[in-house]
């Protein structure tokens, strides 16, 4: 008889796209695969074309900060919980698997108390809020940083790294440049500011334009609905608010990354062996941990980080140019990490927490 695993996570595309990244063996693995997270939310949308039942629960953000709805999302989390513990004893899974996010702590809460086991997952140098409420029912933590590993009960702390989409190395660079209308001879500087955009960076881009098209060709990812009709047509620039099937072209055509540091995204960029700039969200958007991640990832020669309160359009390009120039010592920093297999260590843990 099959093994079924369900797997949560939401609110961003870094709390999914790790568990789309552990689909392929998890079939090959011969489980059944089955989601539950919002019911509206960025998850449905990714998951959507995997073909696996989706379970859609009420959710409520969790702040740390003064806001009206404190008082009534609590509510939507007790719903949440409630709706999640009825799909779970009608799927009767073997185990759970959590990449994070508000939508997972009902549903990693509601299987504890279905006494299904839960490992969970932490991308960031510092656990979530979510995850510091699941992480006393969890099994087994998953993390991605090394200083991860004094944050987490010592005897659940796994340092796993996190999964990659395989299919995301398996780009061609002469198609990413065909997508763009872009030539072989002039380098690509690849612009991503995360699934739901950034405006400053996107703002700094479209300011540094004519500089930036003197020495790159700009593909530019700037987010749902921030798309600036009135550059399309400039030689040189391309601009999608978000690219999925061919996101893996348009890697393999980058020479250059700038990106915030959102730790999914960062691990892709060193998987893929791209020099890059991060410009973190600041605190004052944030608890902090792109700095975080960004930091270790400066320290480890990976990346060149950039503070988003002290950017001004000559030191973005300035920067993007210095990396440039000096992206073979990226590279090679990048070549010198040690071979983590995130996806078959976490496919360990998941056969061990069932035994």
């Amino acid at each position: 008889m099959g093994k079924t695993i369900v797997l949560t996570g939401g609110g961003t595309a870094g709390h999914v796209t790790p568990n789309i990244a552990l689909l392929p063996e998890l079939k090959k693995n011969g489980y059944e695969i089955c989601y539950i997270g919002s019911k509206n939310g960025i998850e449905k949308k990714l998951i959507a074309d995997y073909g696996i039942n989706y379970y859609g629960v009420s959710t409520g953000k969790l702040r740390r900060y003064f806001d009206l709805k404190n008082f009534t999302d609590p509510f939507r989390i007790l719903r949440g919980y409630f709706e999640a513990k009825s799909y779970l004893k009608k799927i009767k899974p073997d185990i759970l698997f959590s990449k994070g996010g508000f939508v997972s702590v009902p549903v990693v809460r509601a299987a504890a108390k279905l006494k299904i086991p839960c490992i969970i997952h932490e991308s960031d140098i510092t656990p979530g809020l979510a995850n510091k409420l699941c992480i006393p029912v969890a099994k087994r933590v998953c993390c991605n940083f090394p200083e991860t590993l004094p944050y987490l009960p010592q005897d659940k702390a796994v340092l796993t790294g996190t999964p990659i989409r395989s299919e995301l190395l398996e780009g061609v660079a002469k198609e990413g440049l065909k997508l763009c209308g872009f030539n072989e001879y002039k380098p690509v500087l690849m612009i991503m500011g995360g699934s739901q955009g950034a405006r400053s960076i996107n703002n700094m881009v479209r300011e540094s334009l004519n500089d930036l098209l003197k020495d790159f060709q700009v593909l530019h990812l700037c987010g749902k609905g921030n798309l600036d009709d009135s550059l399309n047509g400039v030689r040189g620039y391309k601009q999608f608010e978000y690219l999925t099937n061919d996101l893996k072209n348009a890697f393999a055509a980058a020479d250059i990354v700038v990106s915030r540091a959102g730790a999914n995204a960062i691990c892709e960029l060193v998987a893929l062996k791209k020099p890059n700039i991060l410009i973190p969200l600041p605190t004052a958007g944030s608890r902090g941990d792109q700095l975080l991640n960004a930091e270790s990832f400066e320290k480890q020669g990976f990346s060149y980080v950039l503070k988003e309160e002290s950017m001004t359009k000559e030191i973005f390009v300035s920067s993007i140019q210095e990396v440039y120039c000096n992206r073979q010592s990226y590279l090679d920093a990048m070549s010198r990490r040690s071979g983590q297999q995130p996806i078959l260590t976490i496919m360990k843990l998941i056969e061990m927490a069932q035994a």
